[in-house]
């Protein structure tokens, strides 16, 4: 690999990253007057522990946000330069979510940019996602669960389809999901996870 596409490889991560560490759940919460979402529930940036302030709209908005930022950093990665450097912001993107600089590299737990990059980057593979994610929620009612089952999903889906480099990528991510969610899996296996639509104490610090 030459010197021009590792630069061009850093730069898409970079963009990447940049793209990824928005942190929409901290700025839709600031912009609608309420506490900072750190301080809530479990602490979390994302949308489900924007949900427990019960507005569904920010919440929304959130989820919204933080798939968009996804799907935005690879589209325009492979505009402009094709598939590989799409491929290569894709990971920067999912690397700027879970450690954002403007955060103390303190950030969410992935999902939604994960479904923001599967649109990006195989479509049918985000709607495998989904309804996985839609069916394991409905019969367990734990998010966390869901987003397990459908990151383990989704890997195999690509392969099955032939697109093995891609499968590679989420493989990836799916494990560095899954380490994300590393309390919720002993929450899980000791029955104390939280459902989705339960409120949560507040927490202390960020």
């Amino acid at each position: 690999m030459d010197g021009v596409v590792m630069l061009t490889f850093l730069a898409t991560f970079i963009f990447g990253y940049l793209c990824g560490s928005i942190p929409f759940g901290v700025l839709v919460m600031r912009l609608a007057g309420e506490p900072d979402v750190r301080t809530i529930g479990s602490g979390n940036i994302g949308a489900t522990n924007v949900l427990r302030s019960g507005r569904k709209a920010l919440a929304a908005a959130t989820l919204l946000g933080d798939i968009l930022k996804g799907t935005a950093a690879v589209l325009v990665a492979n505009h402009l330069l094709g598939r590989e450097a799409a491929m290569c912001a894709a990971l920067g993107a999912f690397f700027g979510h879970l450690f954002p600089v403007w955060l103390n590299f303190k950030g969410g737990k992935g999902v939604a940019t994960y479904i923001g990059l599967l649109l990006g980057l195989a479509w049918p593979a985000a709607i495998a996602f989904c309804v996985t994610w839609l069916a394991v929620a409905a019969l367990t009612r734990y998010s966390s669960l869901a987003a397990l089952v459908a990151s383990t999903v989704t890997p195999l889906f690509l392969w099955w389809h032939g697109e093995t480099t891609e499968a590679g990528l989420f493989g990836l991510l799916s494990i560095l999901l899954w380490i994300t969610h590393r309390e919720n899996i002993g929450r899980l296996l000791h029955g104390s996870e939280s459902k989705i639509g339960s409120r949560l104490p507040s927490v202390t610090g960020h």
